[in-house]
């Protein structure tokens, strides 16, 4: 599914900091405010934004990441890009006791679909949560 050229669109770069997952949160709110699953979709930013910064080198000092969020008809993506890191985004099965490696898995249950491009350098991934996911209707 792609955006409409209408569509509602939005980025804003961050620092490379923890606290940052937080603001990147507030930042999609007051974006979204009505959307019917904003919960979820803030789940998504922060398992998105989380893992920029613990997996990339957006995490390193001086790094950053991007969070950009299109909206059109009920239908939202959120795209959060970083810096690259050495590994690729991947889905696993975390044991039951283990205190991370769930976020991929819950952000793929969660959306009507993820993805990702890039490589080493640069790297954005990307969530949709489509308009009949959004209204119940899929």
């Amino acid at each position: 599914m792609s955006a409409p050229a209408n569509a509602q669109r939005w980025r804003r770069a961050f620092p490379g900091d923890l606290d940052q997952a937080c603001a990147a949160r507030r930042f999609t709110a007051a974006l979204l405010a009505g959307c019917p699953e904003l919960d979820e979709v803030l789940l998504a930013v922060d398992e998105l934004v989380v893992n920029a910064l613990r997996h990339t080198k957006s995490g390193q000092p001086g790094g950053t990441f991007t969070v950009e969020i299109t909206r059109w008809d009920g239908a939202v993506v959120i795209c959060v890009g970083d810096e690259g890191g050495p590994s690729e985004p991947v889905v696993t099965d975390a044991a039951d006791d283990a205190e991370s490696g769930r976020g991929l898995r819950t952000v793929s249950l969660m959306a009507s679909s993820w993805g990702w491009f890039g490589n080493d350098r640069s790297r954005t991934v990307v969530a949709l949560f489509s308009a009949g996911a959004l209204q119940g209707t899929v």
